[in-house]
C-alpha cells in the first residue's frame, strides 16, 4: 500500500520541462546520420523547437551521439548538426542543435513563426539576403545563449515593423561574425 502512494504522489508531481525552448507540434520528414559510424535513418519529427526537435523512429542513435540531420517540409530543408540528448527506445530520440548555418536559421525562424502565429505573412515570403548565406557557421551552445537572444530580439524586431528587413539583415550578419 505504501508503494502505491509513493507512485501517486509521484504521478501527482509536475515533472520540470528542461528545455530552454517552446517545442511546437511539428510534422516532417527528416534524415538523420550518425557523423562517426556513417549510419543513416529515414523518420519524421513530431515537435521542433529553437533548440532542437524530437525524431519519431523505432531505431534510435544512443545519446551522445552527434548527427547530421536534415527535415524537410513543403518543400524547404532545414540542416544542421545535432546531439542526442535522450532516447526512448521504440518511439524516437530528442536531439539538441549544436551548429546551423545562418541561411539554416534562417529556415528554422520561419518555421517556428509560422507555428507560433508570430510570422507576418510578408516576411513568410521573404528569403535570407544572398550575404548572409555565405557568413560562418553559428554554433549553438549554452554559452552562445546572449547570442540567440539578440537574434531572437533582432527578427521579432523585424516582425513588428521597428526594424525594416535590410537593417534587421545587417545586424544578423554582425551577429553570426
Amino acid at each position: 500500500m505504501a508503494t502505491n502512494l509513493k507512485a501517486a504522489k509521484l504521478m501527482e508531481m509536475p515533472v520540470k520541462e528542461r528545455r530552454a525552448s517552446v517545442r511546437y507540434p511539428f510534422t516532417a520528414s527528416a534524415d538523420v546520420m550518425d557523423l562517426e559510424a556513417a549510419a543513416r535513418l529515414s523518420a519524421r519529427t513530431s515537435d521542433l523547437g529553437r533548440g532542437g526537435c524530437f525524431i519519431d523512429t523505432v531505431s534510435t542513435f544512443p545519446v551522445g551521439t552527434t548527427v547530421s540531420l536534415r527535415v524537410t517540409s513543403e518543400g524547404k530543408s532545414f540542416e544542421g548538426r545535432a546531439r542526442v540528448v535522450y532516447e526512448a527506445v521504440g518511439m524516437g530520440m530528442g536531439l539538441a542543435f549544436t551548429t546551423v548555418e545562418p541561411d539554416q536559421l534562417w529556415v528554422l525562424e520561419k518555421w517556428l513563426g509560422r507555428l507560433s502565429g508570430q510570422l507576418p505573412p510578408e516576411l513568410d515570403e521573404q528569403e535570407p539576403a544572398e550575404t548572409l548565406t555565405r557568413e560562418p557557421v553559428h554554433e549553438v551552445s549554452r554559452s552562445a545563449e546572449p547570442g540567440f537572444v539578440l537574434n531572437e530580439l533582432i527578427i521579432t524586431l523585424m516582425r513588428k515593423h521597428v526594424l525594416s528587413e535590410s537593417e534587421g539583415k545587417q545586424l544578423l550578419q554582425k551577429l553570426v561574425r
